[in-house]
C-alpha cells in the first residue's frame, strides 16, 4: 500500500511507498476517528439519572439548552481533531525536512504563483504512479529564501529579463535548485569573433562577448591577478600560461598524463564527466582525442560556463548539492579534483561519491586529480570512503606541494569501478 505525495519538496509529484512512519500515522488517524465517533455517540445518547439533574446540565425539560450543550461538545471535538491534524502535519514536515511553499504571502510575485500552479492530469489518476496532478519543479530549500525567490520572479511577463545572474547563482548556492522557469527574454550578447572548432579550444576570446553580471571582475586581466581556486590558477590564460600544458606535461608526481590514463581504459573511454572543471581544459584535451566530456561549473567569481561554451565544449551549470542529472552507469570516465570537497563536510563528500559511483559504468575510471588533503584525518576519511566501493587501484600517489611556504598533501588516483551482481 502506498500514499501519494504532491508537496513541493524536491519539486516533483511522486508516489511514495508506505513506510513505518506512514503506517503509524494512518493508525493514529484511524484511532482518532473511532474515538471521535464514540464520544459523539455518547454525547447524543447519554441520559442521566433523574436524581443527578442538579449536578448534570442535561435537562429533558429544556431541549434547547440540551442542543446548545451538545453543540459545544461537538465544537470541542472538532477543535481537538483540527489540532491533532495540525500537529501531525508539522511532525511530517519536521521528519521530511521541508514544507509546502506558502503562496498566500503578500510579497509573493504573481509569476511565481502562476509557475507553481498544480496541473490536474487530463485522465485523472495515473494507474502506474498513483498521482492525480503534477506540480512544477523547484528546489525544496527555496522555502528558506522566499524573499530572494520572489525578487527573482518579479519581472514583466513576455518582456526582457532583469540583469540578475548574480541573484540566480546566490539562490542556487543556497540550495534553491532547480530554479523556476521564467516567461521573459534573457539578455543576449553578440558572440562576434569566436573561432571555429577545434581552433576555438586554445584561442582566448574577447572580454566583450561574456556576461560579467554579478561578478567583481569585468575582464580577464582582472582575473589574472586572482587565484580563483586550487583547480584554477590563471586557468583563463590559454596562450601563455601553464593551462595549455596541463594533462600533457607533468609538474610533479601527482600530475597524471591524459594519454597514460586513456591507455588504462583499453580504448573504452568515449564519454566523460568533469566535476569542477575550471575553464574546461580537461574537456578540451579529451576533445582532441575524440572523447566527449561534460564539464560541471558554476560562475563563481568568473564566467566559467560561458568560457567553456566559447571553446566549443559542453558546460553544465549545476551545483554539487544537486543530484547529477544523468542515468545510472552512463560515463566511461569521471574526473574530479578538490572541488569535490564541498564545505569540508564528510557527509557531503559521501553523498557526492555515491552519486559518482551511480553514473560511472562498471569498468569505468574515476580520476581523482590532486585532491587536497588538509590533514591526516581528511586523508584517512577519503581513503576509507574509497575502500567502501571496492574499486581497483590502478594508480595511487600521495605527494606534497609547497604553497605559500607550506607543504600541502595531495592525493591523485585512478580507480576502476568493479562489476557488481
Amino acid at each position: 500500500m502506498g500514499s501519494v505525495s504532491l508537496k513541493i519538496g524536491d519539486g516533483t509529484a511522486r508516489f511514495k511507498r508506505a513506510t513505518l512512519w506512514s503506517s503509524a500515522v494512518n493508525g493514529l488517524m484511524l484511532f482518532s476517528v473511532l474515538t471521535t465517533n464514540l464520544v459523539a455517540l455518547y454525547a447524543f445518547t447519554y441520559k442521566p439519572h433523574p436524581q443527578s439533574t442538579t449536578l448534570n446540565p442535561y435537562n429533558p425539560a429544556n431541549p434547547h439548552k440540551n442542543i446548545s450543550i451538545i453543540s459545544e461538545h461537538i465544537s470541542l471535538i472538532l477543535r481537538e481533531i483540527q489540532s491533532s491534524q495540525q500537529k501531525l502535519a508539522q511532525m511530517e514536515k519536521d521528519l521530511l525536512g521541508y514544507e509546502s511553499i506558502d503562496l498566500s504571502k503578500p510579497n509573493t510575485a504573481d509569476e511565481l504563483k502562476i509557475f507553481l500552479q498544480r496541473h490536474p492530469l487530463p485522465l485523472g489518476k495515473d494507474s502506474r504512479t498513483g498521482i492525480t496532478e503534477m506540480v512544477a519543479s523547484v528546489g525544496h530549500s527555496c522555502i528558506k529564501s522566499m524573499d530572494m525567490l520572489s525578487q527573482f520572479m518579479d519581472y514583466k511577463a513576455f518582456g526582457r529579463c532583469p540583469d540578475d545572474l548574480g541573484l540566480a547563482q546566490k539562490l542556487i548556492l543556497r540550495g534553491c535548485e532547480p530554479l523556476p522557469r521564467r516567461r521573459c527574454l534573457a539578455k543576449t550578447i553578440s558572440k562576434v569573433g569566436i573561432d571555429p572548432f577545434p581552433a576555438s579550444l586554445w584561442k582566448n576570446a574577447s572580454d566583450k562577448i561574456f556576461s560579467w553580471s554579478g561578478l567583481t571582475c569585468k575582464n580577464f586581466d582582472c582575473l589574472k591577478s586572482k587565484k580563483l581556486s586550487r583547480d584554477c590558477d590563471d586557468c583563463f590564460d590559454l596562450a601563455s600560461g601553464y593551462e595549455n600544458q596541463r594533462f600533457v606535461r607533468a609538474r610533479g608526481k601527482n600530475d597524471f598524463l591524459i594519454d597514460h590514463v586513456l591507455a588504462l581504459g583499453n580504448g573504452g573511454i568515449r564519454l566523460g564527466f568533469d566535476i569542477g572543471g575550471g575553464s574546461g581544459t580537461f574537456a578540451a584535451r579529451m576533445a582532441e582525442r575524440n572523447v566527449t566530456v561534460v564539464t560541471q561549473a558554476l560562475n563563481t567569481e568568473a564566467p566559467y560556463s560561458e568560457f567553456i561554451a566559447t571553446r566549443g565544449l559542453f558546460p553544465l551549470f549545476l551545483s554539487l548539492d544537486h543530484r547529477f542529472p544523468f542515468h545510472d552507469n552512463v560515463f566511461d570516465l569521471v574526473h574530479a579534483a578538490s572541488a569535490l570537497d564541498v564545505g569540508g563536510k564528510p557527509e557531503k563528500l559521501e553523498f557526492i561519491m555515491f552519486d559518482i559511483d551511480r553514473i560511472l559504468r562498471a569498468g569505468g575510471l574515476l580520476w581523482l586529480d590532486n585532491f587536497y588533503c588538509a590533514n591526516d584525518e581528511k586523508k584517512k576519511n577519503l581513503t576509507q570512503l574509497i575502500e567502501r566501493f571496492v574499486y581497483k587501484k590502478l594508480k595511487w600517489v600521495v605527494g606534497e606541494k609547497i604553497s605559500s611556504g607550506k607543504a600541502e598533501v595531495y592525493l591523485s588516483a585512478i580507480l576502476q569501478k568493479p562489476i557488481r551482481v
